[in-house]
């Protein structure tokens, strides 16, 4: 039988889980909307040649990775196949390939980054599920409405 210092326990635990839920979940999505509005602020359109959205405004996860793919096939073919570092120092073409290289890790890095905040928004509504459930079937307002082990 449960004490009313075990129900304390369970509020302030629930509670404390359904708060850094909610943290998480304003986290990722404000993270969300900040990364698109900066993507956006750029006005970078995908490349017409681009296997996937041709076109579209560069402000998601689709499209960064779409512009960066893109910028990779471009600069493969200013360098004939070959890498930044596969490139004489001399060499004219080493300059935009270098470029290209830094774009396409920008491009990358939002991806990774509405990544990160998709999943602290997913995370933090599973908190919030968890604290709930548990709140709900552990602390009933009788103590002999709980549901104990087998013993």
């Amino acid at each position: 039988m449960a004490t009313a210092s075990t129900d304390k326990r369970i509020k302030v635990m629930t509670t404390l889980i359904g708060v850094i839920g909610a943290i998480m979940l304003v986290a990722g999505v404000g993270t969300w909307f900040v990364v698109q509005s900066q993507l956006a602020a750029e006005n970078i359109t995908v490349a017409d040649d681009a296997d996937f959205l041709a076109g579209d405004e560069v402000n998601g996860p689709f499209s960064a990775y779409a512009q960066a793919d893109i910028i990779a096939e471009h600069a493969e073919g200013i360098a004939d196949g070959k890498t930044y570092a596969e490139l004489p120092q001399d060499d004219p073409r080493r300059t935009a390939v270098m470029d290209a290289s830094f774009l396409r890790a920008s491009l990358y890095t939002s991806v990774v980054a509405f990544g990160v905040a998709f999943m602290a928004g997913v995370l933090g509504i599973i908190l919030m599920m968890i604290a709930w459930v548990l709140r709900a079937g552990l602390v009933a307002p009788d103590a002999d409405e709980r549901v104990s082990p087998a013993t």
